[in-house]
């Protein structure tokens, strides 16, 4: 079973994933051969390498392990009471384990959290490749649209069944009819949600194998349904409710993805929460090629909350998504009672994040104005005291701020987790929304990728008190040598500094000494910065490529560029080019 014994300070233990009763390509499940290939490799002692051969490995969800997990940013107890997740690959305790692929494709069948490191250390996941059997986004491809009807011919890899006029999506463990729904424009390489024609269909038929007729009444009631849809598009379905993730890297520390694809992930993508020193390097998050499929994530494809020492995400390829490419942020809590002078209650207020450990004892915390966000004390958490799913009492080691300085939804930030973070080499396509969102107070460095047609802003700086709750300030930011293809539209620049405050007050500001240098942006109609209520923006040698708009487009620089109540702006050596291409 052991390639080479162990010896101090020698190349790792060797196992391979064979040896347990793994099978490539035989459809065989694969899950308790890999369980029990990770507990020997973890109790051996001293860094293990864990292989397997090339082909294709099965991972069926009822031998999966079954954990609950409160996760960021996923379903509301409405949405989903249940927060156990159903985990092919397990890890928990695990340290100093290399798992290597060897190019192998792992499949998992129903849905699944593929991956999950719970309190893991020093764990490396390189050379693999993970999928969907039957990936819970639906496509279809237009094939006809007449006044009144257009007809679908439903992708390989999705299943429907007509029933009593009406289509539904099915596959292992779900079945669903409503939801949200993208196009796909292939011919441009860009995704943008529509509102969902199977909903609004009025009747539905089979026309044989594969292709299915939709009806929408009358040639009057659909052309708004219709307008835009054109044949060749693919159309994206799903219900909407984040159950799993594609994979979940929890108390976790220096935990390294390399050269690994994942071309479906249900629910949210890769998960980060209250992990150190992430790297994800050579990534592929788009499908894999010989499917034909146009999604690799049910919603965002990497998303970070509440990490801290280093993150790097570099030289990968993001296309295909739901909703974001890269979000990375912390969680603020509302201060919703004041028990004692060194106590605060806080309170998880957004639905959709809410039960896990936001806060452990030596913790550093910020307390901010919900209508500002800017910072009105500090403090240092001694104990913590969980009051139910969704409130949490905070024992300080000194006084909290008096509370005349307080004001009704004032909310607090656990500063100790928040991350450095480097972005570089990235290529970014078919996203409907943003490229990266990020709020960290820490160093951070955008550079050298490249933005496709991001239908909203490619960059995105913002952190609020009073929707998504996702904090901090920025303090230090490095946007340099990025290109920027057509992303943005009039209302949606390509990039936005844009804090969810009130009265933007620059004397104050929520975000400060963003440096924006070296740029390249191609664009129609979209302005290339918004920033408001932010000090020492800088925006220089950069390049503007406008397209002549008939009737429209940018006349000069200056029209391209918004700010408002912004302090010690430096706008200069920068190129303009009117382009008629």
């Amino acid at each position: 079973m052991r390639d080479t014994e162990q010896q101090a300070g020698a190349e790792p233990t060797v196992w391979r994933l064979e040896d347990f009763g793994a099978r490539a390509d035989s459809g065989e499940d694969t899950v308790s051969a890999m369980r029990r290939a990770i507990a020997a490799a973890a109790s051996a002692g001293g860094p293990a390498l864990l292989t397997c051969g090339p082909g294709r490995y099965d991972f069926y969800a009822e031998e999966a392990a079954r954990v609950p997990y409160f996760i960021t940013n996923t379903a509301s107890e409405t949405e989903n009471p249940d927060i156990t997740k159903t985990i092919g690959i397990y890890m928990n305790g695990v340290r100093d384990l290399t798992l290597d692929g060897d190019g192998a494709l792992f499949v998992f069948h129903g849905k699944q959290t593929m991956l999950a490191l719970d309190g893991c250390e020093r764990i490396a996941i390189r050379n693999l490749h993970m999928d969907y059997a039957e990936p819970t986004v639906t496509e279809a491809k237009v094939t006809g649209v007449g006044d009144d009807w257009i007809e679908l011919e439903i992708h390989a890899d999705s299943r429907c069944v007509v029933e009593d006029g009406k289509l539904y999506w099915i596959g292992k463990g779900w079945r669903f009819r409503e939801g949200p729904m993208q196009a796909y424009d292939p011919a441009r390489d860009t995704t943008w949600r529509i509102d969902n024609l199977i909903e609004a269909a009025t009747k539905a038929e089979s026309i044989e194998p594969g292709l299915v007729r939709l009806g929408f009444g009358d040639a009057a009631s659909a052309v708004k349904v219709l307008a835009g849809i054109e044949p060749g598009y693919v159309l994206q379905s799903r219900d909407g409710i984040r159950d799993q993730v594609g994979a979940f890297l929890l108390d976790s520390r220096d935990v390294v993805m390399e050269g690994v694809g994942m071309h479906f992930m249900h629910g949210l993508g890769i998960v980060g929460q209250f992990s150190e020193n992430l790297t994800f390097l050579r990534m592929a998050l788009a499908p894999r090629a010989e499917t034909g499929r146009t999604v690799a994530a049910f919603a965002d494809c990497i998303h970070l909350m509440g990490c801290r020492g280093r993150i790097e995400i570099a030289d990968s390829r993001f296309a295909g998504a739901h909703d974001d490419a890269i979000n990375i942020h912390g969680t603020y809590l509302q201060i919703v009672d004041r028990p004692s002078p060194n106590a605060v209650e806080v309170r998880f207020m957004h639905p959709q994040s809410y039960g896990f450990e936001a806060f452990r004892a030596g913790d550093e915390i910020e307390f901010a104005r919900r209508r500002t966000l800017t910072a009105f004390g500090t403090g240092r958490v001694h104990s913590v005291e969980r009051i139910d799913d969704r409130t949490i009492r905070l024992i300080l080691a000194e006084h909290a701020p008096a509370v005349d300085d307080s004001e009704p939804g004032d909310v607090v930030e656990n500063v100790t987790w928040t991350p450095e973070v480097r972005i570089a080499g990235n290529r970014f396509a078919r996203i409907p929304t943003r490229g990266i969102l990020i709020t960290t107070r820490r160093k951070a460095t955008i550079e050298g990728n490249t933005f496709e047609r991001m239908r909203m802003n490619a960059i995105l700086i913002e952190g609020d008190a009073s929707s998504w709750f996702e904090s901090g300030p920025v303090h230090d930011l490095t946007i340099r040598d990025n290109r920027f293809v057509e992303c943005g539209d009039a209302e949606c620049p390509a990039i936005a500094i844009t804090p969810a405050v009130d009265v933007p007050d620059a004397a104050r500001p929520v975000h400060r000494h963003i440096r924006i240098e070296g740029n390249r942006f191609e664009t129609r109609e979209a302005v290339v910065l918004k920033a408001k209520g932010a000090a020492g923006v800088s925006f220089r040698d950069n390049e503007i490529r406008a397209a002549a708009v008939p009737g429209g487009g940018f006349g000069a620089i200056e029209e391209t560029i918004r700010m408002s109540d912004c302090a010690d702006t430096d706008v200069r050596d920068n190129r303009f080019i009117v382009s008629t291409d």
